[in-house]
């Protein structure tokens, strides 16, 4: 593969660095169509939405079948403050720098942000500063439309859940079967495929005419008998709506006393999401939806997205979501924006499917760089345990980014609170609070990516209040705790040219032959075995505990054929325990497991460490007040 021809913007770094959309709308982007034709994606396997994003087809995989993959770089974090300490922003900055500053083949592949928390507490999300995705509100808003249709996916299941149990409750098993199977004006009963497949499922053999099951059989195919305290599928909407939290359907009078308590969810937390962020085809989502499981029924047996009969639907509402979103940074390289799964009940990645598209795309001699949500100890470990597992692709090394302001909190500092001023702490030099963190939090992160045998590149994101001094040391620790490398960057004030030594550390990393790359625990082992091991080898527990209620979900799970799944742990990100406030390296704990959950169609077990939210609230000043738009030139501010 050759070195592409890419025309790479300029943008203007000014001095203070102004808000993140006056940066994006100072400088204009290129149309999608020449990004597209300046990395080798032909015209006939993209279709444009607009002038400046566009999706492109999955074609690219098969013509480019033959070459070898590019580098495979995950961007990843130390235990951050609730503040964020900038993986987005080093992700596109690392790209500008390979790609504007050293002439690489290289592709960003990052999550769909979710309109809730764009609206909400957090603004838009497409990176920062010099480092970021463009245009911003092309970005941050409906893109390309993949949440509305998980969206409408969604909530078709939930309603067809729903239905389902109202119609059994409220016929005899004839009538029903009877409108299951309706006889043609031939007088024969036809079943559909996936009226068919559920007949396999149940060990009765296919008929052509449905008039010919036994009476038992009939029963059997007509009543899915769910249990509705089962059912673990909720409604979703991509807003911030506390008051959905815990809801009570079904109290229209046609509904006849058909009740029951529910809630919604935010969309970016719906399965499909997950499954979306996971798939290797179009084909292998539609099995994936097939094997969703939304409850148990009566006798304790999963009942299926395929029992329910919508899975080929449900494909159809998300037929186009499967081809990644082209989209540019500032300097003109290019993005794959695709999938935002949530990062504690999810893996919280971008999709396999963009990452596929892009190593081909590159070439052996580039790069796609990604990035995992949340700390190391999260993302990172769900990005070689599982998206790596199911991808079948090997990376080639960590970019793990680190604040001194981050280091200080694990060091001892006061704690770090949105929306507060800093501490003096944090803004004035404090040698022995960085020393502290990098001895706990920054030692444990490096050694959690060196287990799985591939290089790690620390990435200071300097700040302005970061002295030479810090930065020294914290590069000086780095190095002696195992990393490849550590490297100061300022990518957001500098754009690609402020991660040049970053990039060129990278390079230097991923030459020779490949790395030996492991996943940390073997799928043949029991659930609560590998639960155990991210505990212990990840978090540093002494063990885990189980409640009653997750011990017999993992029972559960076991005797219906899910335990050769991978874990995909849900717990806070603000501390490698399940305390919040404890920070740096806490040890000699035990990890509570509150309860475990399945996302059998996603293809992995969650436990539960504490409470999840799973639909965000609205804050008093919402971000929504400084959301404007000018009715003449149609020109949005305030986003960011």
């Amino acid at each position: 593969m050759s070195t592409w021809n890419v025309e790479y913007l300029k943008p203007t770094l000014l001095q203070p660095v102004p808000s993140d959309i006056a940066i994006s709308r100072a400088q204009p982007p290129k149309d999608i169509e020449k990004v597209a034709g300046e990395v080798g994606i032909h015209p006939d396997e993209l279709d444009l939405y607009g002038r400046k994003k566009a999706k492109v087809s999955l074609d690219i995989l098969e013509r480019l079948n033959d070459v070898k993959n590019g580098k495979y770089v995950v961007v990843a974090g130390i235990t951050p403050t609730p503040l964020g300490e900038g993986k987005s922003t080093t992700t596109i900055g690392l790209v500008q720098a390979l790609g504007a500053h050293l002439h690489k083949n290289v592709f960003a592949c990052v999550r769909q942000p979710s309109q809730g928390p764009t609206f909400g507490i957090k603004g838009g999300a497409a990176g920062g500063g010099y480092s970021q995705v463009i245009p911003m509100e092309e970005f941050n808003l409906h893109l390309t439309g993949d949440i509305h249709a998980i969206t409408a996916a969604n909530n078709l299941l939930a309603a067809a859940i729903d239905a389902r149990m109202f119609h059994e409750s409220t016929q005899p098993t004839d009538a029903l079967f009877n409108r299951l199977a309706p006889k043609n004006k031939q007088g024969v009963r036809p079943l559909s495929e996936i009226q068919l497949r559920r007949l396999d499922r149940l060990g009765i053999p296919r008929v052509a005419d449905a008039e010919h099951l036994s009476e038992e059989q009939r029963v059997s195919f007509a009543r899915l008998n769910i249990d509705p305290p089962t059912i673990t599928w909720n409604r979703v909407m991509d807003t911030n709506d506390r008051f959905l939290r815990k809801i009570e359907i079904g109290l229209g009078p046609n509904e006849k006393g058909h009740t029951r308590t529910t809630q919604f969810d935010i969309t970016v937390a719906s399965e499909l999401m997950a499954i979306l962020a996971l798939t290797t085809s179009l084909a292998d989502m539609q099995q994936r939806i097939a094997r969703i499981v939304i409850g148990s029924d009566k006798a304790g047996n999963p009942v299926t997205a395929d029992d329910i009969g919508v899975t080929d639907a449900l494909t159809v509402l998300m037929r186009d979501t499967v081809r990644p979103n082209l989209m540019q940074t500032l300097e003109g390289t290019p993005v794959f924006v695709h999938a935002g799964p949530f990062a504690n009940i999810a893996h919280g990645q971008s999709s396999i499917l963009a990452d596929k598209v892009a190593l081909k795309l590159v070439g052996q001699d580039g790069f796609v760089i990604t990035e995992a949500g949340f700390g190391a100890d999260i993302g990172m470990e769900k990005f070689f345990n599982i998206k790596c597992r199911y991808s079948g692709l090997q990376p080639s090394a960590v970019v793990l980014v680190a604040t001194v302001r981050a280091l200080k909190m694990h060091g001892g500092g006061p704690a770090v609170v949105a929306g507060a001023p800093l501490k003096h702490e944090y803004l004035d030099e404090n040698i022995p609070l960085v020393e502290g963190g990098c001895d706990s939090n920054l030692r444990k992160q490096i050694e959690n990516a060196n287990k799985f045998g591939i290089p790690v590149i620390v990435c200071v994101n300097k700040f302005a209040t970061d002295t030479d001094k810090e930065l020294e040391l914290v590069c000086s620790k780095a190095k002696s705790y195992g990393a490849f490398d550590a490297v100061v960057s300022e990518h957001w004030s500098q754009g690609g040219a402020g991660a040049v030594a970053l990039a060129k550390s990278l390079v230097h990393a991923t030459e020779g032959p490949a790395k030996d790359f492991k996943f940390l625990y073997n799928l043949e082992m029991s659930l609560e075995d590998k639960i155990a091991t991210i505990a212990k080898e990840i978090y540093g527990a002494d063990g885990i505990e189980l409640s009653d209620e997750a011990k017999e979900k993992l029972e559960r799970y076991t005797r219906q054929g899910f335990s050769k799944l991978p874990i995909c742990m849900a717990k806070t990100h603000l501390s490698l325990s399940s305390d919040p406030t404890k920070k740096g390296a806490p040890t000699g704990f035990t990890l509570p497991i509150r309860d475990v959950r399945a996302s059998v169609g996603a293809g992995f077990i969650y436990p539960l460490v504490g409470e999840m939210t799973t639909m965000p609230g609205l804050n008093t000043r919402p971000c929504f007040y400084d959301i404007t738009i000018d009715p003449v030139t149609e020109i949005i501010d305030g986003l960011f």
